[in-house]
């Protein structure tokens, strides 16, 4: 079942290109997704674009506006606390992470510097990878508690995977990190800082950072994952494994907002927006739809020409992307609920989410 909001930039419902966008996202539940959403808007006009269903078992659609894990996008977030407290001085980007949190990467804090940490050029093992699979582990561990500094103490006693700033790798460590250089510089947490920086000056009432709460609070579409051959719910997690690097609950009304206000100059000045969008070598970066990659902001390519800066991401249950065009007039952001095993995403599944966005994107022009 599929529903489609109007009032749109693409402005008759009828119009081939919000038919075709249709299709594409209804393509993805015989994919493997339980549900998705798709917020078109250009300017302050705009529609949202739904396929599946909230809930297996029920016949409800997936909430127009409903909360979910947005996952790495929050990687976004931490890059623009980090860059407000380069504006007032507080951090040098190209400090290195001994000169400010010296405890935390004991062998390697005098080599890595907080733009490593930013972009990934910083060549810590990704703590991820010594986890098993999800599955049977996500299901034994899913509501267990993780210490921030422990995470990064997995990566920290491993040697770095190759000499910082000399090529990318994506790691959710970078990020945990930079949590913990937060508090550091700061005294507060990530999260107080995302909170009075970001959300309460732009009134995302619906944003949250959950910490150890495993719920999503208020209308949402729970996610699934394909566990033994089963559709089992994971909707419910503690989301502290990510933590910085990923723990988050959005609504795409409340991420559009988000892409408006940092494009529109609200929350960076042009100097560290500017350093936010520095990246390193396309060839560098093997990401879905990338053409490089910033401080937790990346360019997008789509099929159709149109340029795009945002982020993607996923986490058991829910992938997201949110891309948006510099001037901040045309923007994109997607939730898709899951049911697949986590090995099958990339792929058939990845390929089918790849032509959803890009049919978004044209209905952006």
């Amino acid at each position: 079942m599929s529903t489609t909001e109007t009032a749109s930039p693409v402005h008759d419902a009828a119009h081939p290109k919000r038919i075709a966008l249709q299709a594409a996202v209804n393509a993805l539940i015989p994919l493997g997704a339980a549900g998705a959403q798709f917020r078109v808007s250009v300017g302050d006009g705009g529609f949202v674009t739904r396929a599946g269903l909230r809930e297996f078992g029920t016949a409800d659609p997936v909430p127009a506006n409903g909360r979910f894990r947005i996952a790495c996008i929050t990687k976004m977030f931490v890059s623009v606390v980090l860059l407000q407290l380069k504006a007032e001085g507080k951090v040098d980007l190209d400090a290195t992470v001994a000169s400010i949190a010296p405890d935390l990467l004991p062998e390697h804090g005098g080599a890595v510097t907080v733009r490593n940490l930013l972009q990934h050029t910083s060549g810590l093992f990704n703590h991820a990878d010594s986890f098993q699979r999800p599955g049977v582990r996500f299901q034994r561990d899913r509501y267990n508690h993780y210490d921030a500094a422990d995470l990064v103490a997995v990566a920290a006693a491993r040697p770095l995977n190759f000499e910082p700033g000399s090529t990318f790798e994506y790691s959710n460590t970078n990020y945990i990190a930079l949590g913990l250089i937060i508090k550091a510089i700061t005294g507060n947490t990530y999260a107080q800082e995302i909170e009075t920086r970001v959300l309460r000056p732009l009134g995302l009432d619906d944003t949250l950072l959950p910490g150890d709460d495993p719920t999503i609070p208020g209308a949402h579409a729970r996610g699934y994952m394909q566990i033994g051959g089963e559709s089992v719910d994971v909707t419910e997690m503690n989301p502290s494994e990510a933590c910085s690097a990923g723990e988050m609950l959005s609504t795409t009304a409340d991420l559009d907002a988000f892409l408006v206000a940092l494009m529109g100059g609200r929350l960076l000045a042009p100097a560290e927006f500017a350093e936010m969008k520095t990246t390193v070598p396309p060839e560098w970066v093997p990401l879905p739809m990338s053409n490089g990659y910033g401080l937790g902001f990346m360019p997008l390519e789509t099929d159709c020409g149109l340029s795009l800066w945002g982020h993607g991401g996923g986490i058991p249950g829910y992938a997201t992307f949110v891309g948006a065009s510099l001037d901040g007039t045309r923007r994109l952001v997607a939730s898709i609920t899951l049911d697949i095993d986590p090995d099958d995403f990339s792929g058939t599944f990845e390929d089918g989410v790849v032509a959803a966005l890009n049919a978004a994107a044209e209905c952006l022009l």
